[in-house]
């Protein structure tokens, strides 16, 4: 990290520190992957690499292994994570441009964990990918509830691990070392020193640190001393030509990697051995027994930039990717650790999604949340006590590729594809008790599970004037 960046850093968290009570709420790590698939961690299943620094989350708290992204890609998924609200109600539900530099931001009313965990003194802190609104748009992190951000506003520009920037709240900071093609700064190694100043400056004080990784997203590009790890273990090797030079050059296109399958072990390498280093950190400052960690995925593998989910079984054997309303699209890995809270080494089915975390941290704080959120509290699960309330539906909607819905009710799952279209649109049903891969379509014999989740389908979406489905303009 460049001199100006780390003083200027460490003046602002001095800030955030000295303005904020004292320490008495456990401290809420949320580490989130990005396009890591339900197996690519070794405790979900994963054999052609380790991961044992998130495996110890596993080990030492809790595995879920029915819990739910926000969505199939980055923003609505994040919008649904910070507002406990699912995408047929969460203000973003889509990877929607906004000019000159990021995505469509979440509106000034809109209530975050961020928001939420301020009015009982937390320290926040938004470190890696943002997605949900520009520099001084209503969906700035600091407009948001977030004292601190440092790493990519815009989703397009971190699929970039070289980039020519990262932003440091308002300030633009100017990565001269990756400058004319150079590979002189690594993204992921100034995301992760952030933080962890974060952890070092707000010890004192209860804080909220979201720590939004770009890994393992594509582009497949890591560090020369991981590729040295596994270069020649995973062949045939998978060659992709990308973007290496002209105008698009690190504005979003991915870069070449004749080693992809070589360069995606090493990044969750990487990855793994960050973990480790916020685990020790949390140690180092004594500070490990108050704090909640939390690991999760934004939504399944992508296959982008030359990645190969089927060759590492990325899906964890369940039918889909990253765009995909099928469990390999959407279901995620949890892990949470809260030592002398959680029983160690315990593992949970209950079905559970990104818009439970803001009621949960809600009942773990006390804190005030509006009543017309879509979250339940899976707090009684984590700690083993009291009554856990289910859902009686989980629900989803893609506004891509011809829009798709989807919804969980028990054991049932639909899929609803081609919604935008009155002559192709089809649903799908799928008994995920018997079928998790979601292989024997029951549609045609069970005709009134299906018009009970086409029912759910109506009564869940809210229609949105920014991420219209088509069929509204039809039906209005």
């Amino acid at each position: 990290m460049n001199n100006r960046l780390f003083f200027s850093f460490l003046a602002s968290m001095a800030a955030v520190s000295c303005s904020q009570k004292e320490k008495a709420l456990p401290n809420i790590v949320f580490i989130l992957a990005d396009d890591l698939g339900y197996g690519d961690l070794s405790c979900y299943g994963q054999e052609n690499f380790s991961t044992p620094n998130i495996d110890r989350l596993a080990r030492d708290g809790m595995l879920f292994t029915q819990h739910y992204a926000g969505c199939t890609v980055s923003a609505p998924s994040r919008s649904s994570l910070m507002t406990g609200l699912h995408t047929g109600h969460t203000p973003i539900r889509g990877n929607r441009e906004w000019e000159p530099e990021g995505q469509w931001p979440l509106p000034a009313d809109a209530f975050t964990i961020g928001k939420m965990l301020k009015t009982k003194g937390y320290a926040t802190g938004a470190y890696g990918k943002w997605g949900l609104g520009y520099i001084d748009t209503e969906g700035d992190p600091a407009k948001q509830g977030i004292d601190d951000f440092f790493g990519y506003n815009c989703q397009r520009l971190a699929h970039n691990y070289y980039p020519g920037h990262l932003w440091h709240n308002h300030e633009k900071i100017l990565l001269h070392e990756n400058d004319s093609g150079r590979t002189g700064t690594y993204s992921a190694d100034l995301i992760h020193e952030a933080a962890v100043h974060f952890m070092e400056a707000n010890r004192e004080t209860p804080f909220f640190l979201f720590y939004a990784t770009t890994i393992p997203h594509a582009e497949l590009f890591a560090k020369e001393e991981y590729m040295e790890m596994y270069r020649g273990k995973f062949d045939p090797e998978k060659s992709y030509e990308g973007t290496d030079s002209g105008p698009d050059f690190r504005l979003g296109p991915y870069g070449s990697q004749p080693e992809s399958h070589a360069a995606f072990a090493a990044m969750i390498k990487q990855l793994d051995d960050y973990v480790g280093e916020l685990l020790a950190k949390l140690s180092e400052l004594g500070i490990e027994k108050n704090t909640i960690v939390l690991f999760a995925s934004d939504n399944g593998p992508h296959q982008e930039g030359g990645a190969d989910p089927d060759y590492f079984n990325s899906g964890g054997g369940l039918k889909g990717y990253k765009r995909d309303m099928y469990e390999g699209g959407i279901r995620s890995p949890l892990l949470v650790k809260w030592p002398g809270k959680i029983k160690e080494g315990s593992r949970t089915d209950h079905i559970s999604a990104f818009w439970d975390l803001m009621p949960t941290f809600a009942e773990i704080t006390e804190a005030e949340i509006p009543e017309k959120i879509d979250g339940i509290s899976f707090l009684p699960t984590l700690l083993g006590k009291g009554k856990q309330r289910d859902h009686k539906y989980l629900y989803w909607e893609f506004h891509e590729q011809g829009g798709k819905m989807a919804v969980r009710m028990g054991d049932w799952k639909a899929v609803r594809l081609n919604v935008n279209s009155s002559s192709r649109a089809r649903t799908e049903l799928y008994d995920l008790s018997a079928d998790t891969g979601e292989a024997d379509n029951l549609a045609d014999s069970h005709p009134e599970i299906v018009r009970k989740m086409e029912e759910i389908m109506k009564e869940a979406h809210e229609p949105s004037p920014v991420f219209p489905f088509a069929f509204e303009a039809v039906n209005k």
